[in-house]
């Protein structure tokens, strides 16, 4: 007979390891005129996008000089090939310290985004919080994720909590 005892804590080795560490990059294929239009199309539907998105005449006229992405655009949205993250326990198999849930998130923007530009992005663990909730033994992880231009300037900085129970 086994018995499930609840763990100590749900800080792991790798995770000591990790904290403060920037991840492997990834880089985004150029953002083009065609994939901002969309977007904006997509986001605003089913009203008509603002014109510093598509019209390049106008987007001249404005102090970008040029046509520029909505803040909330994606270069990263449609991968030739897609990762499953590692470490994800389905409903049926999730034990202590793999059920999860999205704690929110925080984006703070830099620079827009152009037509030409090339996104690079990087991860870290920054930080995290352990402590006994209505849930059990719960893990608040705080992660940084942080995009730049080829130009090494900032387009996006996103904080977000993720909750392990």
């Amino acid at each position: 007979m086994t018995t499930d005892t609840p763990p100590e804590t749900l800080v792991t080795q790798e995770m000591e390891d990790a904290k403060g560490n920037w991840e492997s990059e990834t880089v985004s294929p150029p953002v083009s005129e065609s994939d901002i239009r969309k977007w904006a199309i997509a986001t605003y539907w089913p009203e008509k996008p603002p014109e510093i998105y598509w019209n390049e005449d106008y987007a001249k006229t404005t102090r970008f000089g040029g046509l520029i992405a909505p803040q909330d655009f994606n270069p990263f949205a449609w991968p030739i090939e897609r990762q499953i993250p590692a470490g994800r326990a389905t409903p049926q198999g999730a034990g202590v310290g793999t059920r999860g849930m999205n704690g929110g998130q925080t984006d703070t923007y830099g620079v827009p985004m152009k037509p030409g530009d090339v996104i690079t992005t990087r991860a870290r663990l920054k930080d995290w919080n352990e402590r006994q909730t209505r849930l059990g033994l719960t893990l608040f992880q705080e992660r940084e994720v942080e995009w730049r231009n080829q130009n090494d300037e900032v387009v996006k900085t996103r904080l977000s909590i993720g909750i392990r129970y």
